[in-house]
């Protein structure tokens, strides 16, 4: 695989291409014309691999356990890439801050031992414990163990990181969160806003302060809202930032997906993929929580109604919201694919210059069949 050629209909252009890589690295992109013999079928495509910012875990490995292993992430990792998704970030909850710190750093060290890892892990969401502790905004997060941050603790997260990108989601209104907030952008984190019933006035003061993402919205809100105003309505306002959005037709309905695509141009998606994704229906852990996941994919805290995590796979997504929005499936793949990238400062790209991973989406039947590739030693081609 780190070295190759292959000829499919580029999934932004539309156009044929012939792309061609040496040791690992795209070194030319070519349109085919009509009368070149290397055009091919209709049905066979090219796309970058899809990029995530919030995985929790996946294929039936938890990445909020003390003791998950790289062997683990391994697994993950693999059964991800099966799946269209070839970069994500690795993402940890509220817990304990001790316990958080230590999972980070230790998930830091597991992925910085493997090629593979390194190649595919682009980064570290940190989700929680700076959240809304109340009722229905903190979602399946523990409201005891909800903190407010402090400079102290963001230096404590961003010197775990040691430069790798870092995003961290962040309730504005808790009390030192606009400084915090200052203070983490000063030092290259990036700061997606969520859990959150800030007020409009706060909301403004975060985004002054640098924050620039809003954390799967639709979603850590109670299922009743005021409709005369509301956190869905304030984000509304404040076109600046970029919202993340679970394309599965169940933490967002259908309506209001389409209604933020009307609203908002910042838009990508994301799974929020906990451990029961891309694994069969079950009970599953989630750090302390038993979570359940029926026939749906719905994952539900036994007992309750209320969503907790997501069973999506990735590829699964981008052809739901194609559904939602009544789109061609090109056209919501750079949502779930670059764009995400673009918000963290990356490039997840076919271009010159840039890794040779992507995905062969094939149309069969009418249907989609997706393989991954990505050049380094451990994948075979």
């Amino acid at each position: 695989m780190n070295d190759g050629q292959i000829a499919a209909w580029h999934y932004a252009s539309r156009k044929p291409v012939q792309v061609t890589w040496k040791s690992g690295v795209i070194t030319k992109i070519e349109t085919l014309t009509s009368g070149n013999s290397n055009v091919p079928a209709d049905s066979l495509w090219i796309a970058p691999t899809l990029f995530d910012v919030q995985i929790n875990g996946y294929g039936g490995i938890d990445f909020q356990r003390d003791d998950f292993t790289g062997e683990d992430l391994l697994r993950s990792t693999r059964k991800l890439r099966e799946h269209g998704c070839g970069k994500f970030f690795l993402t940890l909850i509220t817990a304990d801050w001790e316990k958080l710190t230590t999972r980070f750093s230790c998930a830091k060290q597991l992925r910085d031992q493997s090629p593979e890892l390194r190649s595919a892990i682009a980064g570290w969401h940190i989700e929680g414990p700076f959240l809304s502790s109340a009722p229905g905004f903190h979602g399946a997060h523990d409201p005891a163990l909800m903190l407010d941050p402090t400079p102290q603790k963001i230096d404590e997260l961003c010197d775990v990181a040691a430069g790798d990108p870092l995003l961290l989601t962040v309730s504005p209104e808790r009390d030192g969160a606009i400084d915090s907030i200052k203070h983490a952008v000063s030092r290259g984190a990036k700061i997606s806003l969520g859990h959150t019933n800030a007020s409009a006035e706060i909301l403004k003061q975060a985004v002054d302060a640098g924050a620039t993402g809003f954390t799967h919205l639709g979603n850590g809100c109670p299922r009743d809202l005021d409709r005369h105003d509301n956190i869905l309505w304030r984000v509304f306002e404040r076109p600046e930032l970029t919202v993340s959005l679970i394309p599965d037709k169940i933490h967002v309905s259908p309506a209001l997906f389409r209604l933020v695509h009307r609203t908002l141009d910042k838009i990508f998606y994301t799974t929020d993929a906990m451990s029961a994704a891309g694994a069969l229906p079950g009970k599953y852990k989630l750090g302390s929580m038993e979570l359940e996941v029926a026939e749906d994919q719905i994952v539900r805290l036994p007992g309750k109604p209320n969503f907790a995590g997501s069973a999506l796979k990735p590829i699964d997504g981008v052809f739901r919201a194609a559904e939602m929005l009544n789109v061609p499936w090109q056209e919501t793949w750079q949502r779930a694919a670059e764009a995400p990238a673009h918000f963290m400062g990356l490039k997840n790209e076919i271009a010159e210059g840039q890794p040779a991973n992507f995905c062969i989406v094939r149309i069969v039947g009418g249907k989609p069949q997706v393989s991954t590739a990505a050049s380094y030693p451990s994948i075979v081609s």
